[in-house]
């Protein structure tokens, strides 16, 4: 195959389905046209920033997409030149014992599907039906929602919001994009990250015109003394920081909240998993320390599901056009959800779910340092995942053996932009406590347990 394919020929060869996870469509359409010949050994596939638009996806989904199949040993890439094929005809061995569907989902970032409160969701919803403006929802969203918002985030998380700083959309990354897109038509050229961090939101903020710029993160979380001129922008979670867990540090808050009034600058605070803290009240967020200063994030996608498609943005005046602009859920969604807060439903939903989270992070840790003496795991206890090590660990090697074993996991390299210590990032959200001990089993000895 030539190494310059237009752009046709890769869509027409990588056709993506419209629901699923897309990058793990990407990875799947490619390993199969690898494997048929189409893309021969040697061919260079087209970089990311090339292949996204083509294929009418972020780049996150095709550096994604690579990176699982560099991991399985069909491409290569080396900095400064192109990733490229260097599979021979025969599949590795861990990939042909890889089974479509993992056996056991370690993956981070899932909730607990299987738990979803199904009924009082579909009492939520008839109510809303019943009573609600089947109308488009205004600017900014239902009123209703926005209040009940107000009222949620200034108890639970300690906002400082009131109805009219609160902007509903439809996810958290829904939110970074509009914010990014504000922040690039407002002359901002780059935006500071945490690294390692989500890769999606870099992703994101490239795609509005931003240009990331890592910043370390270590046990007190962001290195708050390295954000460099002339970034006024920062995205980062400290409540519970993606993937490490750290929490930032007292004194980190103070200098970062000092840093933004000196540069006239922005906090993005995104608060992804923060109800879930297990062994202490979660932190008050940073909003609250600086509402003029500082836009907190968030969504339902991890306290109840990605299908309720409900999102927020607690924003000082100076945003808000940038985050009323764009879709917004449903102005059935926007009632339900806003009825299901109000009548203590979802206090009641995440009071049972921290029960459970907290006794299977619990039982995935011993059955860690059972199985792999030397196991150490670091963050606070909080979230839907946990990051260990031990002494010798190979991330990648492991994390490839368990793929084929069928366990779906990830590592710190795969959210890193520079080199560090080597970790596995485990998810406990969606995978039963019957399926723990023979998940662990299956990472720790690279085969089906």
């Amino acid at each position: 195959m030539p190494e310059s394919r237009t752009n046709s020929a890769w869509e027409t060869l990588l056709e993506l389905p419209a629901r699923g996870p897309r990058h793990v469509a990407l990875a799947a359409a490619l390993r199969a046209a690898i494997r048929s010949g189409r893309v021969p050994s040697g061919s260079a596939l087209p970089p990311s920033r090339v292949l996204a638009p083509v294929l009418g996806c972020s780049r996150w989904v095709v550096t994604q997409a690579y990176a699982q199949l560099a991991t399985e040993g069909y491409l290569e890439g080396r900095t400064g030149s192109a990733t490229r094929v260097r599979y021979h005809g025969t599949p590795p061995t861990e990939v042909a014992t890889t089974p479509d569907r993992k056996a056991f989902d370690l993956a981070p970032g899932r909730p607990d599907l299987r738990f979803f409160p199904r009924r009082q969701w579909a009492d939520a919803l008839s109510e809303a039906a019943a009573s609600a403006d089947l109308g488009y929802p205004p600017p900014g969203g239902h009123p209703e929602l926005r209040r009940v918002l107000a009222e949620y985030l200034s108890r639970s998380r300690a906002a400082a919001a009131d109805p009219a700083s609160v902007l509903v959309c439809t996810s958290i990354r829904n939110a970074v994009g509009r914010l990014c897109r504000g922040l690039f038509a407002a002359g901002h050229r780059a935006i500071a990250v945490e690294d390692p961090g989500w890769g999606a939101l870099r992703a994101i903020a490239a795609d509005a015109g931003l240009r990331p710029v890592p910043v370390p993160v270590d046990g007190d979380g962001l290195r708050v003394a390295e954000l460099s001129s002339p970034v006024r922008a920062v995205l980062l979670s400290p409540a519970h920081q993606f993937p490490t867990g750290a929490v930032l540090a007292p004194a980190r808050r103070a200098a970062l909240v000092d840093w933004a009034r000196a540069v006239d600058g922005v906090i993005v605070e995104d608060e992804y998993d923060s109800e879930f803290r297990y062994d202490r009240k979660p932190v008050g967020c940073l909003q609250g320390l600086d509402p003029a200063r500082v836009v907190l994030v968030g969504s339902a996608h991890k306290t109840l599901a990605p299908a309720v498609g409900v999102g927020w943005a607690v924003a000082p005046p100076r945003w808000r056009p940038a985050l009323e602009s764009g879709p917004s859920p449903t102005a059935i969604d926007q009632a339900a959800f806003a009825g299901f807060v109000a009548a203590g439903r979802y206090d009641r939903h995440l009071h049972r779910a921290r029960q459970r989270y907290r006794a299977r992070r619990d039982l995935l840790i011993a059955e860690l340092t059972a199985h792999r003496p030397g196991c150490t795991t670091q963050g606070v206890s909080a979230g839907l995942h946990v990051v260990c090590s031990w002494p010798g660990l190979d991330e990648r090697a492991v994390a490839a053996a368990a793929r084929g074993a069928g366990v779906d996991v990830m590592t710190l390299a795969d959210y890193r932009v520079a080199p560090g210590p080597p970790g596995l990032v485990l998810g406990y959200g969606n995978i039963s406590d019957a399926a723990v001990p023979r998940a662990v089993r299956a990472l720790v000895r690279g085969r089906s347990a």
